[in-house]
């Protein structure tokens, strides 16, 4: 599964975990995505979008 949101490309960001002595590990914070049905051109087409861009009404859910 592609981890980039087709309306808006946000993808995973890289950053590091934190332990009790603060020693660094790397680790990935993925885009919560979902996968719906948009409208694409004026058809429906299923795509990974992000609920951020759901949220804000940026895509539109094909019903």
């Amino acid at each position: 599964m592609s981890k980039i949101c087709v309306s808006c490309g946000k993808a995973p960001a890289i950053g590091n975990n934190r332990s009790h002595s603060n020693r660094a590990t790397k680790r990935r914070f993925d885009p919560n995505l979902q996968h719906v049905r948009i409208i694409v051109d004026g058809q429906p087409q299923a795509a990974y979008v992000c609920t951020r861009c759901l949220k804000s009404g940026r895509v539109q859910k094909a019903v």
